[in-house]
């Protein structure tokens, strides 16, 4: 099939596909003599997994580790094993997220309950003495924890557009 039929079926774009196959996700295909790719059916297949697998957190090059060059190769443990350690990188990452968001909770809530005989500048003062307080006694985030909360969020950010 060549590329329009696979854009249409696959839902991406004819560039998204060419970028795919130059990075090495999809197998260099044949050309026509009028220069067209022609694309095995199975291609569709490997769009979706590599579609999948993006929606789900995979980097690009954790997808080329993990497909395989065949379809009828595909070493069964392997792939467990990664998606294993991807859904307890997931259930590691949202802890981590439930942890930040109940601090953000707290510390909403101690900013609104400011008392009435200080003003707001005192308020901050009182706020921040407590945060501080608080920093001492737990951890913080990792660089890479607030790298990955970043990436998260971006990807959030570009759904919603």
């Amino acid at each position: 099939m060549k590329i329009g039929e696979l854009a249409k079926r696959s839902g991406l774009t004819h560039s998204r596909i060419r970028f795919y196959e130059s990075i090495g996700l999809l197998k260099t295909v044949e050309r026509r003599p009028n220069g067209y790719r022609t694309y095995p059916p199975e291609t569709v297949l490997m769009l979706d997994l590599i579609a999948t697998a993006q929606q789900a957190g995979f980097s690009l090059d954790e997808i080329r580790t993990l497909l395989p060059s065949d379809l009828e190769q595909w070493e069964h443990g392997a792939l467990i094993g990664t998606l294993r350690r991807k859904v307890a990188d997931i259930e590691a990452l949202e802890a981590r997220l439930a942890q930040s968001k109940a601090q953000l909770v707290a510390l909403i809530k101690d900013i609104e309950a400011k008392p009435d005989d200080i003003d707001c500048a005192a308020n901050a003062r009182r706020v921040l003495s407590r945060m501080m307080d608080g920093a001492r006694e737990r951890p913080t985030m990792a660089a890479g924890d607030v790298k990955l909360l970043e990436k998260a969020t971006r990807r959030r950010s570009a759904k919603a557009r």
